[in-house]
């Protein structure tokens, strides 16, 4: 059978790669896709944003199942779109991927379904930011209410700051694009977990958890990114947490959107922050993480078509979901400049192939293929993983890799995973 995968990133790079090893997949297409991936499978031009370009690339493949890879094809409504023509496809409809695509729907739903979160008010102008400030202890946190790319999170010292943050926001000078609403919220503390269950509209059933690494810097120090690097191990979760997560929070989640006449159907990434009072979410995706996805699916042992064909049929609780013992990671070699501005189109050398340098995968976030030859494309640009016995092995093996690699500019950083590290080591 032939599947589609929509979307351009690491993330995307990554699904290709695991779909490809399925006895039961014959082809594997990527609309846009980018360098790497031209390098595994055909790639297509594609506007992900825009729905009717979309269904001109699937009229043409007639997939048996296409995948969404990105948020932003979601919000627009290509599964929607796709369902009412009766194709199959992986992902959530327009009204479900509000989990992800605004804010304040999100903080809404959890508090009508009793799902544990931060303190939140939501405001729609300048004044409201002002009245609701005072309910609120320093440092707090000012959310765009749409889709950021990871950067509409804003983590503010003084009052000051959040409301010159809101001002930001609403004007358009922080993001490029102006909000109309914006959140304000309680800031937490603790350790971060992206905790991602396969949903098919009645059934929660939990993956895998990883913790991603935002902060541009080192220490976790800096501007915040789409992610730095990522690592998934037997032990970030206890068993136990697991089973509370899946009851108290995914499945949750899945039965209130079925009450409200938009059912789940798709990958739900539940971001958490695990406080003293508990776990606590901090925001959901409505589709794989980025550069979570390049960590967790090279320790997958299950068939991924499977899993995804299952959700589609509504069968998601009949499927196992079994992943390699030991730990796996993912380093991002960013260009210079990133999350700021960056050149694009410098050449990149040391790629001993395209998907895979030994034992590491190279999966490809931004780049293109130029007359057979491999340039930046992105901010981040390549998501180097490893799986092995233990994190430190695969860390080394990740670091390693990187050492040959070179574009000008090019940084990563050297810490990934030091928290659980630093836990292995007690």
């Amino acid at each position: 059978m032939k599947v589609l995968v929509i979307g351009g990133g690491g993330r995307e790079h990554a699904l290709v790669w695991s779909l490809q090893q399925s006895s039961k997949v014959t082809e594997v297409v990527c609309a846009p896709g980018n360098g790497g991936i031209a390098a595994i499978a055909r790639c297509l031009p594609v506007d992900v944003k825009d729905v009717d370009s979309m269904l001109a690339v699937v009229a043409q493949e007639q997939p048996a199942l296409t995948v969404v890879g990105p948020e932003i094809p979601l919000a627009a409504g290509i599964v929607d779109a796709m369902q009412a023509r009766g194709l199959r496809v992986f992902g959530p409809t327009q009204a479900a991927a509000q989990l992800e695509s605004s804010k304040s729907f999100a903080k809404e739903f959890m508090q009508r379904h009793r799902i544990p979160t931060a303190h939140y008010a939501v405001c729609t102008s300048l004044e409201e930011v002002r009245k609701s400030l005072p309910i609120f202890h320093t440092p707090l946190v000012v959310k765009a209410d749409g889709l950021a790319a990871g950067k509409g999170v804003i983590i503010c010292q003084t009052k000051a700051e959040a409301e010159e943050a809101a001002a930001g926001i609403f004007s358009g000078a922080l993001l490029g694009s102006s909000e109309t609403r914006l959140v304000l919220e309680e800031f937490l503390e603790g350790e971060e977990v992206s905790f991602f269950a396969l949903c098919d509209g009645k059934h929660a059933i939990p993956i895998a958890a990883a913790q991603d690494h935002k902060r541009v810097g080192e220490g976790d120090t800096g501007l915040n990114t789409g992610g730095m690097g990522a690592y998934c191990t037997d032990t970030l979760l206890e068993p136990s947490m697991v089973e509370w997560l899946t009851t108290h929070v995914t499945q949750n989640v899945v039965d209130g959107m079925a009450q409200e006449g938009t059912p789940f159907t798709g990958i739900l990434f539940t971001g958490l922050m695990m406080t003293a009072r508990g776990p606590m979410v901090l925001e959901f995706n409505t589709r794989w993480g980025d550069p979570e996805t390049e960590a967790i699916l090279l320790r997958l042992e299950s068939d991924l078509y499977d899993l995804f064909d299952a959700a589609v049929d509504g069968r998601a609780d009949k499927v196992a979901i079994r992943l390699k013992p030991g730990a796996s990671a993912c380093v991002i070699a960013a260009s210079g400049g990133y999350p700021g501005s960056y050149r694009s189109g410098l050449g990149i050398d040391g790629l001993t192939s395209t998907s895979d340098a030994g034992a590491v995968q190279v999966f490809h976030a931004g780049t293109s293929l130029v007359e057979g030859e491999f340039r930046t494309a992105g901010g981040r640009v390549l998501a180097v993983s490893a799986a092995a016995d233990d994190l430190k092995t695969a860390l080394a093996m990740i670091y390693g890799c990187l050492e040959s690699i070179r574009f000008e500019g090019m940084f990563y950083r050297r810490d990934i995973g030091y928290r659980a590290l630093a836990e292995e080591g007690k």
